[in-house]
This record gives C-alpha cells, sequence and structure tokens, in this order.
C-alpha cells in the first residue's frame, strides 16, 4: 500500500509519498480504506515534532473516513463496506494513506446523508469544540460566551454548537472573516488585529464579562481571559491553559477546564474511547439534520496534502480542508 510518510520528525517538505508495508488487524480492529482525510493543525505539528511512541517510516493524520475492507476476529456491529468514521490515535500510523487500522471501539459508522468529506471535518475539529461547549462548560442558566478563533475549525464548529444552546456568541477573527463567523452564528465579531478584545468584551456586558470561554489560542491568551470572565465563569482551553497565580481566592472563582481529545485514547479508560465514537456519531447526526455546517471549504487531491498543510499553518484557512485520498498518482 501507498502513504505519504516521514522517515524522521522535521519540516512538512519531508512528507514522501510511497510504498509501506500493508496492514492488517487484530482481533479488535478494523482495516479501513481511506476515501476522505480532513487537515488539522496537528497534523503539521506533529510532523515537525514526532512522538516518542512512533516506528519509522511514520504515517501521520489524525481524521479519517472511509470503508471497512477488514475485520477483527472480535470485532462485532461491523460489516466489510461500512462507511466509518474515526479520530486516530496519535501514537499509531494514521490517515495520509491509502488504508489504516483503527480501534473498532472509537470508531462511528457514517449515517446515510452524510458524505465522506462532511464527516471527516467533524472528527478533530468538530469534536474538540463539543467536548469543550457542550461536555466540558455548564451551560445552565449561562447567557454568553466567547470563542477564539471563530474561523478556524474547532472555532467555527463551537460557534455553532454553542448557538444551538441558546447563548450570545462573541468571536474573534480577522476582519476578513467577520461575514463568515456571522453567517456561523457569531453575534459579535472582534478583530484581534485591531481591537483590544478585553476591552471590547467589557464594553460590550457592561463591565461583567462573559459566562464562557473556549480558548483555542494558548497559555498567554488564556491567561488574559481571566480578565474576560464574569465571576464564577468558565474557562475551557485546548492549548495551554492559563496563569491563575494572580487570581486571589474568594474573588473571582473560575472554573478551568482541559480539553484534550486525544488523550481519552491514552487513558485507559473504555468509556473515554467509547466517548469518542459517540461525540462523532453526535456530530454526523446534526450534519445530517442540517443543524450544523460541516464547513468543507477546500477539496484537493492527495498529491496536494503537502501543500494543504502548509496553506493551513500559514493560517489562511477558513473552515475545513479534505484530501481525498483514492485517486490515481
Amino acid at each position: 500500500m501507498k502513504a505519504w510518510y516521514i522517515e524522521e520528525p522535521g519540516k512538512i517538505e519531508n512528507l514522501t509519498w510511497g510504498e509501506i508495508a500493508d496492514v492488517s488487524p487484530e482481533k479488535n480492529q478494523l482495516v479501513v480504506k481511506i476515501i476522505s482525510t480532513a487537515l488539522n493543525p496537528v497534523d503539521y505539528k506533529m510532523i515537525e515534532n514526532g512522538n516518542p511512541y512512533w516506528k519509522y517510516p511514520h504515517v501521520v493524520g489524525v481524521d479519517l473516513t472511509g470503508e471497512v475492507v477488514e475485520i477483527g476476529s472480535e470485532v462485532h456491529g461491523f460489516n466489510r463496506g461500512d462507511r466509518v468514521a474515526c479520530h486516530t490515535n496519535l501514537s499509531n500510523n494514521g490517515a495520509f494513506a491509502e488504508k489504516a487500522v483503527v480501534d473498532s471501539d472509537v470508531t462511528a459508522k457514517i449515517p446515510d446523508g452524510v458524505s465522506f468529506d462532511q464527516a471527516a471535518t467533524i472528527l478533530c475539529a468538530g469534536m474538540t469544540a463539543y467536548e469543550g461547549i457542550v461536555q466540558k462548560l455548564n451551560h445552565f442558566q449561562k447567557k454568553s460566551i466567547l470563542i477564539h478563533a471563530g474561523s478556524g475549525g474547532v472555532g467555527g464548529f463551537a460557534i455553532q454548537l454553542a448557538k444551538e444552546l441558546g447563548l450570545k456568541v462573541f468571536t474573534t477573527a480577522s476582519s476578513y472573516n467577520h461575514s463568515w463567523v456571522k453567517q456561523l452564528g457569531a453575534d459579535i465579531a472582534i478583530d484581534y488585529r485591531t481591537e483590544d478584545v478585553t476591552s471590547r468584551i467589557l464594553d460590550e456586558t457592561n463591565g461583567e464579562g462573559v459566562d464562557l470561554i473556549l480558548n483555542t489560542v494558548g497559555r498567554k491568551e488564556a491567561t488574559e481571559d481571566l480578565k474576560r470572565l464574569t465571576f464564577s465563569g468558565q474557562l475551557a482551553y485546548i492549548a495551554g491553559g492559563p496563569d491563575t497565580s494572580d487570581v486571589k481566592p474568594f474573588t473571582l472563582s473560575p472554573s478551568i477546564h482541559e480539553v484534550a481529545l486525544g488523550a481519552a485514547h491514552q487513558s485507559g479508560s473504555a468509556r473515554a474511547r467509547r466517548n469518542l465514537a459517540y461525540m462523532a456519531q453526535e456530530l454526523m447526526q446534526r450534519v445530517k439534520d442540517k443543524r450544523l455546517d460541516a464547513m468543507v471549504t477546500e477539496v484537493l487531491s492527495r498529491k496536494e496534502l503537502p501543500e494543504g498543510l502548509k496553506k493551513l499553518k500559514g493560517r489562511h484557512v477558513r473552515g475545513k480542508m479534505i484530501v481525498h485520498m483514492q485517486e490515481e498518482t
């Protein structure tokens, strides 16, 4: 079989398309013929940084959809030909290939009416947003939320999920993307490059701050988010938690939540692993019901995959980029 692989951590340019060893399932696994993969920031970051669990050559790519072609001896509930979607384990070979092995317990069937491309988009980005917005943050009697980087994959799905919950959505995005994020459901878009985000949030909330925040940016911005929270507000982060050393006891009383989607694979918890498939099913059902825009904004051929990753790294992408893996070279 063929795949995009790396021989060692390095640059995106080090990706090589070529032959690697074929795959076969262990007793609780499936072999999937990969139709579509979605590109995510974690993909190029892993190419650059590697993983101590990897053996080389290694195939990167965290999201895959396709058709089941082989089934392990102890797998139940799947048949050959089933259309499936899976957020893969970063420790194993991934989705930038013609085929991949996946664990059956973290794999979800794609419902009729949902395409392979649509299913691929909702995996890493959509499930991260779902875990943060729906499963981590307590939205009971909450009215407002700040979602950072609303034009990206996680942010775009988070905006839609927050609106489904009836929240007033503030988001940060360049002015170029303001119409896009408002189309997704954002009420107020703030240009983080030209505006003081903290001042704008406090002005819009009469000095109170927002009830909830989803931070997709990093530790420095998450620390600044503490100034944007109302009393007893909640902050969920995916790229580094805030420094709370300046928050005095019995003052702000914030709740801080780590969102670590891929950690479920390493958790040793069967329930956490099954939750990955559950979240995928929940999101795909929303796509089927037309309650969620899958945000497929660009479709690439597999030979264009490295250029897609470069474009993603350059932050020149709104929505989600998809790569079709089954095509002639």
